[in-house]
């Protein structure tokens, strides 16, 4: 069902083509205002989140809102968009983070820049600040149009305009070896799509079509699983699951922190997302058959991310580490393929894309104000920076699933349905989802002791001078702990949304 009473005429057009159409215009304007450049560059994302809260008002009660242009009509190729109760939340999710992270930008790239001018004792030109927020605003095009995808093809290039952005803001503003670092990101986020596209050009040799909503032609098929499997290891790939997770605390790690607070919350949760599109939704017969397999994976996952962040010093491959675990969780809740789980998993990907980036600001705010990545050297500092101190409590408290963040509901959904599967479909899988729960404790435990170690003990006399970092940098990470805490209140905001969506999809 369609609705478009209140919707601006071609809004989801508007949502890529005008960020789109500011990225050369902040690049031209970037050479002449430096640093000042993340305000015009604030100004696309604003105008595309006010476009998607107005479908979002519009579409409720289950309804959804689409758009559709002849592209390529002799290889049956039509340019569609689509946004429903699952994508909505997703693409509102993506647009805020984009948005705030651009203002958190302005003051950290500043800060990254007179570093590099110290190591280098180069002057950084405004082109740097040009090409910096031209590239981001291509980076957010590509997260938006991955999401609202509605043929396979489409879907394949804004999936990898995701990754050529982000590996050139790895690349040129990233730390210690960013050059062989972005490349190692490239590869393995690149073979992951080379082998989705595989996938994809199979189901077309089945189906006879591109559009997603033929793939449950799929079905029957003698190849089904390895279509599915080839599809879902290039999602997985991107979702950093254990084992193909190599990349993930390399380039987040070494990525400047406003891109790592993009990455890690924002682009590898599209992977899941993707997954329930384009396998478990369309082909959930067939991705049923791996329901153990896959819940042992994600067990895996979320233990092994968990158990390494634990031994971090560095405070980013720490956070980095943290992401692959929560990944875990995201995993587990598809890997039950019911209602509840696989809502849970998309709820948790904005319980994640909140918290992580409050925790990745505050890496950020750490690194420019103390001056240092390791989290020994520090102690001490809830002291000096009192708000600080309570922002990183949010952000830990919004993944570790604390009331009455967003994480608490998501967590609660996604092991609802865990249980709920295992009970009724396959008792084989109880052990693994009572296992799961238990290890939750891992999140509560790496998050209370790295506070400990950062925010309380003695104040060592070289962080005797150190001070909260200005608005820009706080105000940001602010506007995420509060809406962690109303959608924690609030979780029909979201689930009223996903559970209708999700519910009629898998009971088809």
């Amino acid at each position: 069902m369609e609705a478009y009473e209140m919707v601006i005429p071609y809004s989801l057009t508007q949502v890529l083509l005008v960020p789109l159409i500011f990225a050369p215009i902040v690049y031209l304007a970037g050479r002449q205002m430096g640093k000042n450049t993340g305000w015009i560059s604030v100004l696309p994302l604003l105008y595309t989140l006010f476009l998607i809260g107005n479908i979002a008002v519009d579409i409720q009660g289950g309804k959804s809102y689409s758009e559709s242009y002849r592209w390529a009509p002799a290889a049956g190729l039509t340019f569609g968009m689509l946004v429903d109760g699952l994508s909505v939340w997703m693409l509102i999710t993506i647009n805020i983070l984009c948005l705030m992270i651009s203002v958190y930008s302005i003051n950290y790239m500043e800060h990254r820049f007179h570093e590099e001018e110290h190591e280098t004792g180069v002057h950084t030109p405004n082109s740097a600040y040009a090409s910096y927020y031209a590239l981001y605003l291509l980076y957010a095009v590509g997260m938006m149009g991955t999401v609202i995808a509605t043929n396979l093809i489409q879907f394949y290039l804004f999936y990898e305009l995701m990754l050529v952005p982000s590996w050139a803001l790895i690349n040129n503003y990233g730390y210690g070896e960013r050059e062989r670092i972005g490349m190692m990101y490239f590869l393995w986020t690149h073979v992951g799509a080379v082998i989705l596209l595989a996938g994809i050009l199979s189901s077309y040799w089945i189906t006879g079509s591109f559009d997603i909503s033929a793939l449950s032609g799929v079905v029957g098929s003698p190849i089904a699983g390895w279509i599915a499997i080839a599809i879902l290891i290039g999602f997985f790939t991107k979702m950093a699951v254990f084992g193909i997770h190599i990349w993930l605390p390399y380039a987040h790690g070494e990525a400047p922190t406003p891109i790592s607070a993009l990455l890690s919350p924002a682009m590898i949760g599209i992977g899941a997302y993707a997954a329930v599109r384009l396998i478990v939704i369309p082909l959930q017969p067939v991705f049923s058959k791996f329901g153990l397999v896959f819940s042992i994976w994600a067990l895996l996952t979320l233990v092994y991310g968990g158990l390494m962040a634990l031994a971090q010093d560095d405070i980013k491959r720490f956070l980095a580490y943290s992401s692959v675990s929560q990944m875990g969780y995201i995993f587990l809740g598809l890997a039950s393929a019911s209602t509840y789980g696989v809502s849970g998993a998309i709820f948790h990907y904005v319980s994640h894309g909140l918290g992580k980036c409050i925790l990745f600001g505050v890496a950020g705010i750490l690194m420019s104000q103390v001056g240092t990545r390791s989290i020994k050297e520090m102690g001490g500092l809830a002291d000096r920076m009192p708000l600080t101190a309570v922002l990183t409590l949010m952000g830990f408290f919004t993944i570790g699933g604390v009331p009455p963040t967003i994480g608490f509901m998501s967590k609660f959904m996604i092991f609802s349905g865990v249980f709920t599967s295992a009970l009724t479909n396959s008792p084989d899988r109880l052990l693994v989802a009572v296992v799961a729960i238990i290890m939750t404790v891992l999140t509560v435990g790496y998050s209370l002791w790295t506070v400990r170690r950062i925010f309380f003990g003695p104040l060592p006399e070289h962080l005797k001078e150190v001070k909260e970092a200005t608005p820009i940098m706080t105000v940001p990470l602010l506007v995420f702990a509060v809406l962690a805490v109303i959608i924690g209140i609030y979780p029909s905001l979201v689930t009223d949304y996903l559970l209708p969506f999700i519910g009629s999809a898998l009971h088809a």
